[in-house]
This record gives structure tokens, sequence and C-alpha cells, in this order.
């Protein structure tokens, strides 16, 4: 970063010479150093999965979630700071329920991501706030079918067939498009999604994880839910003979 030291990175409101905001780029920094979240969106539904990275053995097994409800149908997945993801979801759960008060009915994908994107921006407007350091997935089934959105730390939010961030979303990308997407039902979505995370997770470099797997599908009844115990429990296993088979064939 060319102008680094030079005072530009020290509000948001200011641009630098060369027309970049330093702190919505830092922003981005925490994200891109968290553990890694995936959404893919198949043909009868969306699955998210998240690589929770376990900052202490202390801590209880399945606290400080990353991926939470905001309503029935809506499902979001966080890379970033764990704060900022919570202010966010409490956000987008205050953008629903509002839906519903005001039209009666659920809120639908593009809506809610629209919301999402639009408060998140507002805090890459002003010196007096910082903008959020953290990515979310929005997962959905609405009356046009299953959705899929992301939203960056800057507010731009996109439509995906799947998507990742986090530190392994490289890696993550190029295994997704790999998939037939449009072929796959939840079920096998699920064991590919933990078979993604347990790939981009570096056993050298990161703590232990915890894998979250959560679904939004027929099996759920069109509800945002975390996919049940046993399946998940054999989507770990397929994950963990995957990867000991990559290592057998290097």
């Amino acid at each position: 970063m060319s102008s680094i030291g030079t005072g530009y990175d020290v509000s948001v409101s200011t641009y630098s010479p060369d027309g970049r905001v330093f702190q919505v780029e830092y922003a981005g920094k925490a994200v891109e150093n968290s553990g890694t979240a995936i959404g893919i969106r198949v043909k009868d539904g969306v699955v998210l999965a998240v690589e929770k990275l376990i900052q202490s053995k202390l801590l209880v097994p399945g606290a400080n979630r990353r991926i939470q409800n905001v309503d029935r149908h809506i499902g979001i997945a966080t890379a970033g700071l764990l704060a900022d993801g919570r202010h966010i979801v409490k956000r987008a759960r205050e953008e629903a329920q509002s839906w519903r008060d005001v039209y009666r009915q659920p809120i639908d994908g593009q809506n809610i991501a629209s919301r999402v994107g639009d408060y998140v921006a507002a805090y890459t407007l002003y010196s007096s706030v910082r903008p959020f350091g953290s990515s979310t997935i929005i997962a959905t089934v609405d009356t046009t079918g299953p959705k899929l959105y992301m939203v960056e730390p800057s507010g731009l939010y996109w439509g995906y067939h799947g998507t990742a961030i986090g530190k392994g979303r490289q890696v993550a990308k190029t295994e997704i498009e790999k998939l037939k997407l449009d072929e796959m039902t939840c079920r096998q979505a699920v064991n590919e999604a933990a078979r993604i995370i347990y790939n981009v997770h570096d056993d050298a470099k990161d703590k232990e994880f915890e894998l979250e797997l959560s679904w939004i599908c027929p099996e759920s009844k069109n509800l945002h839910q975390f996919v049940p115990k046993e399946i998940a429990e054999e989507a770990e296993r397929l994950a963990k003979a995957s990867l000991t088979e990559d290592m057998d064939d290097d």
C-alpha cells in the first residue's frame, strides 16, 4: 500500500491520492485472516459450512457459532471479527422482522441482501464510525427458489451459485467451481462442503477447528436449520477419508 503512513488511513471518509479507502481494505484483511466459510446453492436448496477455529481448548463446544438464524427461512454465515458479525446478524433480524410487520410475509433473498448491504455500506461513509471487519454469506429459499448472497465489508453484495470467504477462500472457490451444482442435492452438497472445509484447513498453521454445517432444503421443510448430527458426522467422516486418500496419493 503505497500511501500507508501518510495519514490517508486515519479516517474512513478520506480517499488516498490513488482513490483508495484504506480502512475498508483493512476490514477486508480482517476477513481474510478468519476461518473459511462457504455457501453452496444447489437444485433443491442451500448449504452453509464454516471452519470455526478454536481459540482455546477451554471453550465449550458449540460456543460462538458463526452460522446463525436471521428468520425461519434465512441463515447467515460470517467470517472476520466475531462481534462485528453478530452486529450484522442482529441488524438482519431487525430488517426481516420489519418486513414481516409491514408486508405480512417473509422477506425475500434479494431484499434482505440489499438491506444488509446498505447498512454495512453506511459504516464506510462517516468518519465517526469504522467499517465492519466481517463478511457475510446469506442463504435463503423464497418463492422463486434457493438464493445465495455474499455481502462484503464495503457493503457490496452479489448473488452466487457458490462462494467462499475467509483465509482459504481461493482454494475453496476453485473446488466449488469443479462441482456440478445444478445437478446436486443438498445431501450431496453437505458432503462436498465438509470435504472442501477440511481441504482448505491448514493443520500446520491453523488451530483445531469445529465444522459448522447448516442447510435450507425440503428435508428441513425449507427452514434454515443445522444439519442433523448423524448426517454431519457422516460428512466429516467422508471428508477425513478423502483427505487421507489425497495425502497417500502424494
